[in-house]
């Protein structure tokens, strides 16, 4: 006996993008504390989600973790006040080595903070890791990372 199944890869791809689609606007009404709530959220209206393909969902549309929850990256350029909030969420600054800064963040804040950094025009920052309260910033030399330090200090004590 053969069982043959028909897959509609068309429709499949449908259903992983309207999935998307619909975090997306779950993110922007402020749904997404955690990938359990937006699990739940999905689910309540009639789509198959899990946490696993949440998580690739979320990283497939740009999302990253903050201190609220999980939220869409911003196209528009950064005003004083995104530069005020930033600076709210770094700890503390610290040097390991001659190209690398460990910045500390509050709980939950580091891949803010790195996309920030990233989407910066800042000279010298050759990339950001974030995790949940670090963020590994590496810089082309010593004098770019010097730079960074006091542009990042001038920021909070402005703040």
């Amino acid at each position: 006996m053969h069982i043959i199944i028909q897959i509609d890869v068309y429709n499949i791809m449908n259903l992983h993008e309207n999935r998307q689609q619909a975090i997306r606007k779950l993110l922007h009404d402020g749904f997404a504390t955690t990938q359990k709530c937006l699990v739940e959220e999905l689910k309540k209206k009639g789509y198959i989600a899990t946490q696993s393909s949440i998580s690739r969902d979320l990283k497939d549309i740009g999302a990253f973790k903050t201190v609220e929850g999980y939220t869409l990256g911003k196209e528009e350029q950064k005003d004083s006040s995104d530069i005020h909030n930033i600076t709210d969420l770094i700890v503390a600054v610290n040097i390991a080595g001659p190209n690398l800064l460990i910045i500390k963040t509050k709980i939950g804040a580091a891949q803010q903070v790195a996309l920030f950094l990233d989407e910066s025009d800042w000279p010298g920052i050759m990339g950001n890791i974030g995790g949940d309260d670090t963020v590994f910033t590496a810089t082309s030399n010593k004098t770019n990372q010097r730079n960074l330090i006091d542009s990042i200090n001038f920021l909070i004590k402005r703040s």
